[in-house]
């Protein structure tokens, strides 16, 4: 049997790099892990969390790494929302510069339930009409989903992880 060398430095490159990313990609949160089920549960109860997401899937498209911090800051007293959007919106926004899911709200709900992975958080602000909900999913680990719908826009789903509230 005779072993075929490899003599395109191209696709030794490409090996090479796809090896790393792959790993990369498997790699978990690291700030999860410095967060028990009872911080995290406190912080729920207290509505004093911060979400960073990590991931981005829109309703069309796959999933598309964040590179930059985005996130979104939840108080007693306000949420403080910092997101990018991808996706089909039904209507453009009238100044370009908020092309993202980017708002801060003192007038909303809060409701949460506990299941048996971990939390459902449900916010629905009052004082916006672009964002009608945002939906958290966040486990005992540390990690989270947010579903955030929109009136304007399709839904879009983030991944990522459960912070403090710097105070």
């Amino acid at each position: 049997m005779k072993i075929k060398n490899i003599e395109n430095p191209a696709s030794v490159l490409f090996f090479a790099l796809l090896i790393p990313l792959i790993l990369l990609g498997c790699s978990s949160s690291k700030t999860a892990v410095k967060l028990n089920a009872d911080d995290i549960k406190n912080m729920v109860d207290s509505s004093q969390f911060v979400f960073v997401a990590e991931r981005v899937t829109p309703l069309r498209g796959g999933t598309r790494h964040l590179t930059s911090k985005y996130d979104v800051i939840v108080k007693k007293d306000s949420v403080d929302c910092a997101l990018p959007y991808f996706g089909r919106a039904y209507q453009a926004p009238i100044d370009p510069s908020k092309g993202g899911i980017q708002f801060t709200s003192t007038n909303f709900s809060y409701k949460q339930n506990s299941n048996n992975n971990g939390w459902e958080v449900l916010i629905k602000p009052n004082d916006n009409s672009d964002v009608q909900q945002l939906m958290f999913n966040i486990f005992g680990n540390g990690t989270a989903t947010l579903n955030v719908v929109n009136t304007h826009r399709e839904p879009i789903s983030f991944y990522g992880h459960i912070e403090r509230v710097n105070q």
